[in-house]
């Protein structure tokens, strides 16, 4: 039998949820209040400092550190190019000529008299956050980002694996406790969500990576098959960072177990439209679950706060148990 725990999860066909789309470093921030944004919209951009490249001039043109300076031919904040000369020392009457270029493009970003040390920092990582859902900015994170606001269904799983994606639902079980398997997976399901039923084979997933859908939203999966999909046993506490090709969301625990009746019947009433998935998972401290965001088709999206605690909350499924708690696993889990 599988294992099952439902601690309050949310099942609802008509929630409003604020998605904060932060960046990791101080940005600029690309939309505004009001401004109705699509999955792939990009909110804000940032740069992170490239890495630093370190050039130990002194030992290479065999000088002692403080008489470096004089044989230097660049100067700090200076752009160079791979291979440009840095520093050059010449022999007796100009015969013999020691040269360092430079090892990589970038910026001269300090030379010091200590160490003879010359370092070049390459150049800057840009980074971008994407909107995720189909929404309205509700609120500007002024230089982090921001606040999006999006009003639809929204499913939450106890377990998951793998990051954010987007894609159009299509259900391949026709009752909540059927398994998936391989057979199951279509040829077409490229950029597709697919909703099983109680469990998903591990044949069924590779097939299902192997055709490129962007996830699988299923009941349970045993221990063995989420371990050969990962190809290591999980040994950290919070999960959305593997690198899986499509993102897997449990919404009832490990082993076979007959999805919730209405968490499948809520999915197949959205077939064909297109979803927001994340399989992040965090069990203990500032517990975050995974998700599928279902925005409306049309309406507003953008309400007051009173309505988003109202209708944010959603409606909870009972909790649904199996003679054995699953509480254990997903704490084991996260030690």
């Amino acid at each position: 039998m599988g294992t099952a725990y439902t601690p309050g999860l949310k099942v609802s066909s008509d929630a409003t949820v604020d998605k904060i789309r932060r960046l990791p470093v101080k940005g600029a921030v690309l939309v505004k209040v009001g401004d109705v944004v699509q999955p792939d919209t990009v909110v804000a951009r940032a740069e992170l400092p490239g890495d630093l490249e370190i050039v130990r001039l002194a030992e290479r043109m065999s000088v002692d550190a403080d008489e470096l300076r004089g044989h230097v031919k660049v100067q700090v904040g200076q752009t160079v190019e791979k291979g440009q000369l840095l520093a050059e020392v010449s022999g007796f009457f100009g015969l013999f000529r020691t040269e360092a270029r430079a090892p990589c493009a970038g910026k001269v970003d300090y030379l010091t008299d200590i160490t003879g040390h010359l370092g070049i920092r390459k150049a800057p990582v840009p980074i971008e956050i994407n909107a995720y859902v189909r929404g309205t900015v509700k609120e500007i994170l002024e230089g982090d980002g921001v606040i999006v606001r999006a009003r639809g269904a929204f499913i939450q799983g106890i377990f998951g694996v793998g990051g954010e994606r987007q894609g159009e639902i299509r259900m391949v079980c026709s009752s909540p406790d059927e398994v998936l398997t391989a057979d199951k997976v279509p040829p077409d399901c490229a950029g597709i969500v697919l909703v099983g039923g109680s469990l998903v084979e591990s044949a069924a997933l590779k097939r299902a990576a192997e055709r490129k859908a962007t996830a699988i939203v299923v009941g349970g999966i045993l221990d063995q098959d989420l371990r050969a999909y990962l190809g290591y046993d999980l040994g950290v506490a919070v999960t959305g960072d593997e690198n899986v090709p499509l993102t897997l969301i449990l919404t009832e625990g490990f082993g076979s177990i007959r999805m919730a009746e209405r968490t499948f019947k809520l999915l197949q009433s959205l077939q064909g439209r297109g979803a927001s998935v994340n399989g992040a998972t965090q069990i203990r401290a500032g517990a975050m679950r995974p998700e599928i965001i279902v925005p409306q088709l049309s309406g507003p999206n953008h309400l007051d706060d009173a309505a988003v605690a109202k209708t944010g909350a959603g409606m909870l499924e009972p909790a649904r148990r199996s003679a054995r708690s699953a509480i254990p696993i997903l704490e084991s889990w996260a030690k």
